[in-house]
């Protein structure tokens, strides 16, 4: 078996693209969350609510050609790429263009601009808008697609189109290829582009936040008064590369990812399962050879939404007891759907890498029916850990775990 480590690492969210804006950000309990004034015109929905990304700019090297295809979405996506590849010293390198790169990523879904545009179609048999590129920038795979034809990247294409663990699983399949030999590099992530219609997915099943007017008051993860999820928007990649091919080429390491878990609940497609969100987090365990002790931290998926933020830290109690400190920066981003797993990933990393973990805002009064766990509230908190556990769970009941080692030349 391979040994897979962490390159690069980039990402863009609402409250900075790189990690010294967005933890200053999180310092001074500033959240990316505003009122969507232009929500209005939507008069069924309910939530107001969201964290976009007002200040992306495509960067100016960009050619009308690469942009055709892509969507917000993809724009996400390509971006964080290539930042991620700067970072790992990658990109221009032309090494990553003769099959020893492969691209896991993946959205909830495809831009939704041309989504709108072929049912316009079908409700008035007309094909405004549609072009040649149209389905390119809608399909389900088209973050993974685009990120692999803008880099000229041939090697293996793993679509992770799963809602909010598409993110979680491009790193862990794309772990998995490189630690089962099948390829050295791969690019690994997920991203979303903000759109009403995710909203309404949530509004419809009572679950949104409806603090319209006070939007630096939600989401509230594991807040005894929260009162639902908030929409956000981001893109996050890793590189990941097997070890002696990074240290060949005298790569700096951020961490090494030492397991992954991922099941499904076979039960329901939106109720979570407390059972299965243990098992993922087991099956990482065990592909990482570690004892439950050895974790330090988790990174919850955090959503603030009552049957989520239950069923898991009943989960995560029932593994590592009353210990093990937790939170979520969903708090201060909103639920980024496909791009969370990623951007947690990253984020994970980082903390563990300064020592430095950052608390779940607007976390005030633990609802008593959450699992007993150390929630980190109100500061960052000061730690040194050799491991962290980064978990994400998805419409569908799918559940993932990952688990990131802080690179040192001994282990």
């Amino acid at each position: 078996m391979k040994r897979v480590v962490v390159t690069g690492m980039a990402g863009v969210t609402s409250l900075g693209s790189d990690w010294e804006s967005i933890v200053a950000n999180f310092r001074a309990n500033r959240s990316g969350i505003r009122r969507m004034d232009e929500w209005d015109r939507f008069s069924e929905l309910n939530t107001r609510l969201a964290g976009p990304i007002d200040d992306f700019v495509v960067p100016a090297h960009w050619t009308r050609k690469q942009l055709r295809s892509m969507g917000r979405v993809s724009r996400l996506a390509v971006w964080a790429a290539e930042q991620a590849l700067q970072n790992a010293g990658l990109l221009g390198d032309e090494s990553i263009k003769d099959g020893r790169m492969g691209v896991a990523c993946g959205s909830s879904t495809g831009s939704t601009d041309e989504i709108k545009a072929f049912g316009n179609m079908l409700l008035n048999s007309v094909a405004e808008g549609l072009n040649a590129n149209s389905y390119v920038r809608m399909m389900p795979h088209t973050t993974a697609a685009n990120i692999s034809i803008f880099f000229g990247l041939t090697g293996r294409l793993i679509p992770t189109s799963s809602a909010c663990t598409s993110g979680s699983q491009g790193i862990g399949y794309a772990y998995e290829a490189i630690k089962f030999g099948r390829l050295p590099l791969m690019l690994a992530g997920g991203a979303e582009e903000l759109c009403p219609t995710e909203a309404m997915v949530f509004d419809a099943l009572y679950a949104t936040s409806l603090k319209n007017d006070a939007p630096q008051t939600s989401p509230r993860p594991y807040d005894n008064s929260r009162d639902g999820l908030v929409i956000g928007e981001g893109g996050g990649m890793l590189v990941l590369e097997e070890l002696e091919h990074a240290l060949a080429r005298g790569a700096h390491i951020h961490a090494e990812i030492v397991g992954f878990g991922s099941n499904a609940d076979g039960q329901h497609t939106t109720r979570p399962e407390q059972t299965t969100m243990r098992r993922a987090m087991e099956l990482a365990l065990e592909d990482a050879n570690l004892q439950p002790a050895a974790i330090g931290y988790v990174n919850g998926h955090g959503t603030a939404t009552e049957q989520g933020d239950i069923a898991e830290t009943l989960a995560t109690h029932s593994l590592f007891g009353s210990r093990m400190p937790i939170s979520s920066q969903k708090s201060f981003l909103g639920h980024t759907l496909g791009a969370c797993g990623a951007l947690e990933s990253w984020f994970s990393i980082e903390m563990m890498n300064r020592d430095q973990y950052v608390p779940t805002f607007n976390l005030d009064h633990v609802d008593p029916r959450c699992g007993e766990l150390d929630y980190l509230q109100r500061e960052f908190r000061q730690m040194h850990n050799d491991y962290v556990m980064n978990n994400n769970f998805a419409f569908g009941g799918v559940n993932t775990s990952l688990i990131f080692r802080r690179w040192q030349q001994a282990f």
